[in-house]
């Protein structure tokens, strides 16, 4: 029923059409003389609007309907498909409303779910699940014209993570490589020797693990290496130095197609295996890319750093470049 109150024109009826999900669909307001007047418009104009709830073929359009269609139909153009799919999934196990209507999900709906969420995820791992949650919804509105507007634009995000600062110290790095039984200029005899000349040219190069792991000798030449596809969805030429041409020369005859022979999954189980060996802790396989631009950017200039990893934007120079402060002080003298 509409809402009458005294305004300084008169009387406004307000209406806000509530469907049985209990969700506000829309809202209508209109200022008359008289009270009568106003009430009237009131009664007529909720029934045009139930009238117009009830006709919208978009209302058929549920939440789930939307994960399954775009776990479906877009997941697939992108890398990293599977894993996405998966979390798609994984959303239907959720507290979300999941047989609402996507016109009437609300930012309270993305609000509850996040904060349901933070009693057993970490916050990085909540913004991940916003982001997709906030592509399906843009991709309803502005591709399949379900839905009039985005609900996660109007939800707080938990804040982002610290970026990672560990470096691998070189004794560190030895010790890896003496439990990895690597013999330097020996060709690799075992997996273990296989991750060592990985890790190196890892660190020679700044190559993320998936990078490395689907390096194909086609792609590997005189003085680069070539990727076609890479995170950011661009081809990188990765310039090798002549410590890492060695490394690369070692490695021919282990696979015939791939340079290391190592699925990414094994690489990272393989090196967890042997840190764990090693009786090491506190880094992981992507901080051989820290540590790998800490090095390199005392040979090269930002812009050049920036080639080679592959960054579009300087400022992941400061996110991965990451000295000792008396290695900074070595600098001043």
């Amino acid at each position: 029923m509409a809402s009458i109150t005294k305004h300084a024109g008169g009387y406004r009826a307000q209406i806000k059409l509530v469907l049985r999900t209990g969700e506000p669909y829309t809202r209508d307001s209109r200022t008359f003389p008289t009270k009568r007047e106003a009430m009237a418009w009131g009664v007529q104009r909720e029934q045009e609007l139930r009238d117009q709830a009830a006709a919208d073929p978009r209302l058929q359009y549920t939440l789930r309907t939307a994960l399954r269609r775009y776990a479906s139909e877009v997941s697939p153009t992108k890398r990293g498909a599977r894993w996405e799919k998966l979390r798609l999934s994984a959303f239907e196990t959720y507290r979300l409303p999941l047989d609402k209507a996507l016109l009437q999900i609300t930012p309270q709906d993305i609000a509850e779910f996040r904060d349901f969420r933070a009693h057993t995820v970490q916050p990085a791992t909540i913004r991940r699940e916003i982001v997709l949650l906030s592509a399906v919804f843009m991709h309803c509105r502005q591709e399949w014209r379900w839905m009039d507007s985005n609900p996660c634009t109007e939800v707080r995000k938990p804040a982002p993570p610290k970026h990672r600062e560990r470096v691998l110290q070189w004794w560190e790095i030895k010790r890896m490589l003496r439990e990895m039984g690597y013999h330097r200029s020996a060709r690799p005899a075992s997996f273990g020797q296989a991750v060592a000349m990985c890790m190196l040219l890892a660190l020679r190069t700044g190559m993320r693990a998936g990078e490395l792991t689907g390096l194909q000798w086609e792609q590997v030449y005189d003085r680069h290496c070539h990727l076609p596809t890479t995170k950011s969805g661009r081809p990188r030429d990765v310039p090798l130095s002549s410590k890492a041409l060695k490394l690369l020369k070692r490695m021919r005859g282990w696979d015939d197609k791939l340079v290391f022979g190592i699925k990414a999954a094994s690489l990272d189980a393989l090196f967890r295996k042997y840190r764990q060996r090693a009786g090491l802790e506190g880094f992981t396989w992507h901080d051989t890319r820290h540590t790998a631009a800490t090095m390199l950017s005392k040979k090269v200039a930002v812009l050049d750093l920036c080639k080679i990893f592959g960054w579009t934007d300087p400022k992941m120079a400061m996110i991965y470049y990451n000295p000792h402060a008396s290695t900074l002080a070595d600098l001043l003298g």
